[in-house]
């Protein structure tokens, strides 16, 4: 039976709305962005505290170690800082585009921001697009950026995953195992892929493979070459997982009254977080509210306080920075950069804007996903 036409009309919309420039959203398409969210964070909130029981996450809310609650907070703030670094200089690797720093700053705070529908690593695409990288290079860029997320966090978790296993922790082997064995496993497959990059990006599902193994390339000179392709990179996105894990560490010491086993955390961490606020749409609301707990369970940590400090980490690592996103999003929207032709090896765009006039209407209705 065909759609009617009113209904058709109506996801025509809806597909509209969630498919714009981040550029082009109004304050009333962020207030349902934002309330959308919410609704899913409670959800899953409330479905966990229910399975934990709700005396039982009651008890340990009334008595918080508040001390780690500040600690927190300079994690979470310390977490945008090394991302940052890593952000421009995944841009900037192999002669890339270089970003000021106060634009990677405000591209970052905004893209962490729960407003996104599409996730943040659609505003990245779009963000490189704007600047004026062709939409090819700007694909590789972000999925280079993907990668290196995943590399930094496989490889803390792997090395967690042995000391659990050579500690014959409590840790279920259902989760320790595959970070043991899939990280080596993953990284020679990832090996040999870029080794054959050339015969696997023949035809046409090589044509759709190539972009992702570019990525995975812009990896491998980070990697092969630091000191020429970017250590800082590899530094940054350390310093960002390593404060992010922090942040959830200081909500479950808060919560339990002692401090938590660091390689449990961190694996319970990266298996109930494994797609990152950067890749789920409004920041992974609902899921990560739903998930997280459970994985802590799995590794070791009582369902009550796990609950209770996921609350706590999302406050710090999605709520909070809200005011900030958007305000990120207001300095996009008044100072586009300058939409460069061609790209100098050294040139510097998106810089402090310090000589761009404030506009009305930056987004670009033309140039949405590429």
């Amino acid at each position: 039976m065909a759609t009617p036409g009113p209904t058709r009309s109506r996801l025509r919309r809806v597909a509209a709305l969630f498919g714009a420039h981040h550029l082009e959203h109004g304050p009333r398409q962020l207030a349902l962005f934002l309330a959308v969210g919410a609704a899913l964070a409670l959800a899953g909130g409330v479905g966990v505290a229910w399975a934990a029981g709700f005396d039982a996450v009651a008890a340990r809310f009334r008595n918080p170690t508040l001390v780690w609650f500040p600690i927190a907070l300079a994690g979470a703030v310390a977490s945008h800082i090394g991302y940052v670094l890593a952000y421009r200089e995944v841009a900037y690797v192999d002669e890339g585009t270089r970003i000021g720093p106060l634009r990677a700053g405000v591209l970052v705070t905004t893209g962490f921001g729960i407003f996104v529908p599409r996730g943040g690593f659609t505003l990245d695409l779009e963000a490189l697009r704007d600047l004026g990288v062709p939409p090819r290079e700007a694909r590789v860029r972000v999925l280079g950026l993907g990668s290196l997320e995943y590399v930094v966090l496989a490889t803390g978790a792997c090395v967690c995953a042995f000391l659990l296993l050579v500690r014959h922790s409590q840790a279920e082997r259902a989760v320790t195992l595959p970070w043991a064995i899939g990280v080596p496993a993953g990284t020679l497959l990832a090996l040999l892929a870029l080794r054959l990059r050339g015969r696997l990006s023949r035809g046409r599902l090589g044509g759709m493979l190539q972009p992702s193994l570019d990525g995975i390339a812009v990896v491998g000179k980070i990697l092969g070459s630091p000191r020429r392709h970017g250590a800082r990179a590899l530094v940054g996105m350390s310093v960002y997982w390593v404060s992010e894990v922090f942040v959830l560490w200081a909500c479950l010491a808060a919560f339990t009254g002692h401090a938590p086993s660091v390689p449990e955390t961190v694996v319970g961490y990266a298996t109930g977080y494994a797609l990152t606020r950067r890749t789920l749409p409004l920041a992974g609301a609902g899921a990560v509210e739903a998930l997280l707990p459970f994985a802590l369970v799995w590794v070791g940590f009582a369902l009550a306080p796990a609950v209770l400090a996921v609350f706590a980490y999302r406050l710090f690592n999605v709520w909070l920075p809200v005011g900030p996103a958007l305000a990120g999003l207001f300095v996009l929207r008044r100072r586009p950069p300058r939409r460069l032709v061609s790209l100098p090896a050294d040139a510097e765009v998106g810089g402090d804007d310090r000589d761009v006039e404030p506009v009305e209407g930056a987004g670009r209705g033309d140039d949405v996903d590429g």
